[in-house]
């Protein structure tokens, strides 16, 4: 399942400045509504990456549904429960393109109807029905917990499915009692432009990427299935638990992340306005480093290095180097330790070669002195 996303209205998030995420890159893996996200994103200077990893489709022959949808009305269900508002439109059009519209309607004016959230109660309203409660969390386990403080053996319970099958909430509602029966008015589908989700799962590996956003469940198995053939699932897992920021935008979304040792940043309110100012705070407050050294102060941000207010962008693996020596404070870095920070396979000498490239693309390149037989370090007065 996902979580909810009610429409954004980024003019009145607080706390906008349009250089807030310069030098950060964000990938963006939703399809729907992911215009707001970027343009959320771009507005505050952030460099976005697009690779939708699910697309939401109707379903490609209505006939299922349609069975679906006639099983409902004859079995006359004493409950409901409605889980999405596109779900729920979109089930009352194929009902009435297929001449069940009226009977649907008719039906379940005398059934017991349960919502997710406030968006699928304004689609069970905008139907000409009323609902009789909605669930405290806004996900369909926290629904399913409301059917069931009731006694439900006997019963028969229709679920307006989101996406895709909930085999865990399903059984539970089977375990109680009832007798479930599933409407499905839409799938959620592996998206068909997998170029684009490969190259976000390799900037994710070389953590040249500094956040991704997941909107659904659905999209992070999505991503995690393309690393996996792609023989990048581990990469891209140890990427994301040391270096790229996972942001969910509820506990359903970031679920198969924790499940995967993975600890995403999570907003408290399950709301896409709320996702981006979470993020924004988290970029700009724990992934900035800044270290004062002989000539001035180092500024990394994302990609963007800044020394005395003369910027540069760097490689991959300048940006892993850089990182290293910064988090060291002055102290000296080995060349094992370089070789071991980047993605890509380094001896002795690809580190001395890298460090000389890094220090051609900073804008002070006194900023990384050499210690003999030893390593590299930021040239600061260490005492």
């Amino acid at each position: 399942m996902t979580d909810s996303l009610p429409p954004l209205d980024a003019a009145v998030l607080p706390g906008f400045r349009s250089d807030q995420l310069e030098g950060f890159r964000i990938g963006i893996t939703s399809d729907r509504r992911s215009e707001d996200l970027i343009a959320a994103f771009q507005r505050r200077g952030a460099d976005v990456t697009h690779a939708p990893t699910i697309r939401m489709t109707g379903v490609t022959d209505d006939s299922a549904l349609d069975a679906e949808t006639r099983a409902i009305i004859e079995a006359k269900p004493d409950v409901l429960l409605a889980t999405t508002s596109y779900g729920v439109r979109r089930w009352f059009e194929s009902a009435d393109a297929a001449g069940l519209g009226d009977q649907l309607a008719a039906q379940l004016e005398n059934t017991r109807i349960l919502v997710r959230g406030p968006k699928a109660r304004g689609a069970i309203r905008a139907a000409g029905l009323d609902d009789d409660g909605m669930s405290e969390r806004e996900t369909t386990t926290s629904l399913v917990d409301l059917v069931l403080r009731s006694p439900v053996m006997g019963q028969t319970v229709a679920v307006q499915l989101h996406g895709f099958t909930d085999p865990v909430q399903l059984a539970r509602l089977t375990a109680a009692g009832a007798t479930v029966l599933t409407a499905a008015p839409y799938r959620w589908t592996q998206h068909e432009d997998s170029a684009r989700v490969l190259r976000l799962v390799d900037s994710i590996c070389q953590s040249s990427i500094d956040a991704v956003t997941f909107t659904s469940a659905p999209a992070v198995d999505s991503l995690f299935t393309t690393a996996e053939a792609a023989g990048k699932l581990d990469a891209l897992q140890a990427a994301f638990r040391e270096n790229v920021v996972a942001a969910a935008v509820g506990p359903v979304t970031a679920a198969p992340l924790v499940q995967a040792g993975i600890l995403p940043i999570v907003p408290d309110r399950f709301r896409m306005g709320a996702l981006i100012r979470l993020l924004c705070e988290h970029l700009v407050e724990t992934q900035i480093r800044r270290l004062a050294f002989e000539h001035g102060e180092i500024e990394l941000r994302g990609r963007t290095v800044i020394v005395n207010n003369v910027k540069a962008t760097l490689s991959p693996v300048s940006l892993a180097l850089l990182r290293s020596l910064l988090d060291a404070r002055g102290a000296t870095v080995s060349r094992l330790e370089l070789a071991g920070s980047v993605a890509e396979t380094l001896d002795d000498h690809g580190v001395d070669v890298a460090i000389s490239r890094l220090r051609q693309n900073l804008p002070h390149p006194h900023a990384i002195s050499t210690v003999v037989k030893r390593g590299y370090r930021i040239s600061t007065q260490l005492l």
